[in-house]
């Protein structure tokens, strides 16, 4: 079953690449996750600092 989250490429350096490639197996995850938990740390820290950002004023 295809997820129906939105998708997002995104052009990375192939060394920087390969390095969150192993910190995501060292942390037991894919790639893919590891981006994941790295945005839910910023916004959280954007949060913190700023307010909660209201995603029905802000959705671009």
């Amino acid at each position: 079953m295809a997820s129906k989250l939105p998708m997002f490429g995104l052009r990375v350096p192939v060394d920087l690449m390969n390095k969150l490639k192993y910190i995501a197996s060292y942390n037991g995850r894919s790639a893919n996750k590891e981006i994941e938990q790295l945005i839910i740390k910023h916004v959280e820290s954007f949060e913190n600092h700023h307010g909660t950002i209201d995603t029905e004023k802000h959705n671009d």
